[in-house]
């Protein structure tokens, strides 16, 4: 996987391909895994189109709100599609090799989209924040134009965290362990497998994703407990069951993303030591995404009566 070359009279080398271990399966068991994990791919990818169909489709539905939505379902189809193709062949094939040109592009969308991801769920939340406690300026704060800058802010944000990562990760040298204890190419194995002085690579990673996860969380429960304080002084209990059903399934979404990313990324290569972040990856690499537009479509009437509005008008 790997050849030698003579530079400044030591050995460097140049890694040509990974392979990725995975989850180790045999028999009837990994035709089982295989199964499970093409069926939770399609329904993932399934389930977010219908959603982005159903906004498209309705009027009702042209909203920052669902525009918002829309567009965490558009990422969500990507973020999948990086990791879970790959990770369904090699759980049939022998061949789990990944070339290194590839393990790198698979680590900088990754990184792209959920970084991303986690700054659009605190936009969502602020845009909340802006409908139940300034719901008089709400049309003219959250236009149109300033909705497509917050989007567009949130793809710059990932684009350019995930960019300078890589530009540590890919100048670190890799010696004759070619082997990554995962199911994909994530920043903590290819730190754990360098044969370099990757301290660099750790603290840059370090900083980075403290600021994408913790400034993001930290305007997240900002905006719910503005949220709190003010649907706890609505008079009426339907006008504050009203206002927590708006956003309680973001606060879902929110919940089971942050939880299982921070676990992973809190501290990567410490972490990483436990095999248990093997199986968290699954959660939010396979579970979440499946999970998202169910808890979307399920907790939220507008969504489920469009919907059916739509297929109705199809049929």
């Amino acid at each position: 996987s790997s050849f030698f070359y003579r530079m400044g009279g030591r050995n460097e080398t140049k890694v040509m391909y990974f392979i990725l271990l995975g989850f180790p399966t045999t028999g009837e068991l990994q035709l089982l895994l295989f199964s499970a994990l093409l069926l939770a791919y399609l329904l993932t990818v399934l389930e977010n189109s219908l959603i982005i169909l159903t906004i498209r489709n309705n009027p009702s539905l042209q909203n920052p709100m669902y525009l918002f939505l829309g567009n965490l379902s558009f990422l969500e189809i990507w973020y999948v599609s990086v990791i879970e193709p790959k990770m369904i062949i090699d759980v049939l094939s022998q061949d789990k090799q990944i070339s290194f040109q590839g393990c790198m592009t698979q680590l900088h969308f990754f990184v792209t989209f959920v970084c991303t991801e986690y700054v659009l769920l605190a936009v969502m939340a602020c845009d909340r924040f802006v409908a139940i406690c300034k719901p008089l300026r709400y049309p003219l704060i959250m236009s149109h134009r300033f909705c497509a800058q917050l989007i567009a802010a949130c793809w710059v944000c990932g684009l350019t965290t995930s960019s300078i990562k890589l530009s540590f990760i890919a100048r670190l040298s890799f010696c004759d362990v070619d082997r990554i204890n995962h199911y994909f190419c994530d920043i903590s194995p290819l730190l754990n497998i360098s044969c370099s002085d990757s301290s660099w690579a750790e603290l840059v990673d370090f900083i980075l994703a403290l600021l994408v996860i913790m400034v993001p969380l930290c305007t997240v429960v900002a905006s719910y407990i503005c949220i709190l304080f003010t649907v706890l002084k609505i008079p009426s209990s339907q006008g504050r069951q009203k206002a927590f059903s708006t956003c309680s399934s973001h606060l879902a979404v929110v919940i089971l993303f942050y939880s299982t990313t921070l676990f992973t990324y809190a501290h990567p290569k410490l972490m990483y030591t436990y095999r248990a972040n093997k199986l968290v990856s699954v959660l939010y690499t396979v579970v979440v995404p499946l999970l998202n537009p169910l808890i979307y479509c399920l907790r939220n009437k507008e969504v489920r009566f469009a919907m059916r509005r739509t297929f109705n008008c199809r049929r």
